[in-house]
């Protein structure tokens, strides 16, 4: 039943395309992109990454594709090369750390705004404090956690003199300079920020629209919006001489069928996204790249959803988890995924480094295990539901009837792997007589509902933003900004209690034994994955297409692409 619908659904996504199947006169689409039109314009790079950003701010911005837009636009202290490894940019060398590893001196290269101001340690000090302030109301503000703070909660960062920066932690902290060099740290200037914000109630007003002063490679120029944007060549940027290309022009756009089609056509050079259904066929194709990243593709639930009402935090648990059993992970990474993912078991991704010479291992949860028949896994989940109170009847058909009827919203963004997934999700909860309403809505209107609990299910991924797990656990903590499942801030009956998990990621901020911090870390996520809020997927590669006449395009394992440094043949 399942290989029957997988072949409707993606017929059904290919709508505007010729043929879908065996139709002989359609061409495969490995051959589309082989014999595709390519640009011979040597000096703009012609770039799709996702549909309108939510924010510009490096600040306010938590999306990836908004991180990609950030670095590109944004440089800080450090940056990551080609090969994934951190090297410094404004700042002048590698930091002096102290001896018990609390205090970093960083001096900075003299570099200018890109009005050609002077970019000084006085930026960081004010961009950072930003970041923190209430006022901001940055999702990623819990990322200076590791920097002591002032009685007034101001950062202990102090401009020593224009190119020295004193930066205080409160522990020794082995990723701070994979966190300088991550969006949220790179300096905003601030005369423009403060001139578009006079009363304080619109911290991102200043990158709303073309024209704001950055410090990047490349600014941005013209913003059509819900269209195109172009970002043409810094000549103050503190490498300008090695940027080739004088513009990037992004189409801005979620419609993968209409991003494919552009590609073919020459109209882009760079695709971030790729039609489900055409996947398959670019697998053997040169210009179709898989890259490697540490994340997690993800399901997560409202715990205060309506869903759980009348039931106990362990009730609603249970529930939770045994959906979570009832999906087909491996069918979903076969049929939709198609380029290598993982099933996942756990929230934190494998390979991700331990933080004490190691690589992380998680509990096993059971979740995901590929010892176990479908109909085992119904089993199981059957007997969770019931003791939350529903029961089954056989339907004759090899399902079931749940009785009370139980009908559940699933929230997505549109992607033609997104909708395919819910389609998945539907069918496996099916079997057991649960209705699966999906809803698609558009990018930022989607991140507002997740972020502030306007869901019961929904679709969800993580990135890691640097290789170290708590990156995975802080995001739950009460109150985060990243914190879509509402865990400690929702006053439902059904929640669980959570200030046990905030005092545990907060000891891992400080626990100095290194070996120690591994087991806590541990805890925690055990602690996240028991309250069956989170239901990991697969881990995540990352996927785009990239013409044959481009060189020098390169993505870190937090899949921000950096273009600074790419050039364009016109063969």
């Amino acid at each position: 039943m399942k290989k029957i619908i997988a072949t409707l659904l993606a017929c059904a996504m290919v709508v505007s395309l010729a043929a879908c199947g065996g139709n002989k006169d359609a061409k495969s689409g490995s051959e589309n992109a082989t014999a595709s039109t390519t640009s011979t314009d040597t000096t703009t790079l012609r770039i799709n990454l996702a549909s309108e950003p939510g924010y510009l701010d490096p600040a306010l911005n938590s999306s990836v594709d908004g991180a990609c837009l950030a670095v590109n636009s944004f440089v800080g202290l450090y940056v990551y090369d080609e090969n994934s490894q951190l090297q410094p940019a404004l700042s002048d060398g590698e930091p002096e750390i102290s001896e018990d590893g609390l205090t970093y001196t960083f001096k900075l290269i003299e570099s200018k705004w890109s009005n050609g101001e002077e970019l000084t340690a006085n930026d960081f000090v004010y961009s950072w404090n930003r970041a923190v302030a209430p006022e901001t109301a940055a999702d990623y503000a819990y990322m200076f956690t590791p920097i002591a703070t002032n009685d007034d909660g101001t950062l202990q960062v102090e401009a020593v003199d224009d190119y020295t920066l004193k930066v205080q932690l409160v522990s020794p902290c082995a990723y701070f300079l994979d966190l300088v060099a991550f969006p949220t740290y790179l300096p905003v200037y601030q005369k423009g920020v403060e001139e578009a914000n006079p009363d304080g109630t619109t911290p991102g007003a200043w990158a709303q629209e073309a024209g704001f002063v950055s410090n990047g490679a490349f600014t941005l120029d013209t913003w059509n919006h819900e269209e195109s944007m172009v970002y043409v060549k810094n000549p103050n940027y503190y490498r300008a001489d090695d940027v080739k290309l004088e513009k990037l022009e992004f189409m801005l756009s979620a419609d993968d069928t209409a991003i494919y089609a552009a590609y073919n056509a020459g109209d882009l050079d760079f695709a971030d996204s790729v039609p489900t259904d055409e996947v398959g066929n670019l697998l053997d194709n040169p210009e179709f790249n898989i890259i490697d990243t540490l994340g997690t593709y993800y399901v997560c639930f409202n715990v205060g959803s309506k869903m759980f009402d009348g039931l106990t935090a362990e009730q609603a648990a249970e529930m939770r988890q045994a959906l979570s059993l009832l999906i087909d992970r491996q069918y979903i990474v076969d049929t939709v995924g198609q380029t290598g993912q993982v099933p996942a078991d756990t929230f934190i991704p494998d390979g991700m480094a331990d933080g004490n010479g190691g690589v992380f291992e998680a509990s096993d949860f059971g979740y995901y295990d590929a010892t176990k028949t479908g109909a085992e896994k119904v089993e199981e989940a059957k007997a969770l539901l019931e003791d939350c109170g529903y029961s089954f009847e056989d339907d004759g058909n090899g399902g079931y009837t749940i009785s009370p009827a139980l009908s559940v919203t699933y929230l997505t963004n549109s992607g033609t792997g997104h909708e395919a997934i819910a389609q998945c999700i539907q069918q496996d909860w099916g079997a057991l007589g649960i209705e699966v309403n999906i809803e698609t809505e558009e990018w930022n209107v989607f991140l507002e509902d997740r972020k502030a609990g306007n869901y019961d299910i929904a679709r969800n991924g993580w990135i890691a933003d640097f290789n170290d797990p708590i990156n995975m656990l802080e995001m739950w903590l009460s109150g985060g900004g990243n914190n879509d499942t509402q865990l400690g801030t929702s006053n439902s009956a059904a929640a669980p209690k959570w200030d046990e998990y905030d005092a545990l990621i907060n000891q891992i901020y400080t626990e100095t034994d290194f070996a120690k911090r591994v087991d806590l870390m541990r805890q925690a996520e055990d602690m996240l994955m028991e309250t069956g809020a989170i239901v990991p997927i697969y881990y995540s590669n990352d996927i785009y297409l990239q013409k044959p006449n481009v060189k020098g395009v390169y993505a870190s394992l937090n899949q921000n692409k950096y273009f600074m440094y790419a050039e364009k043949t016109a063969e």
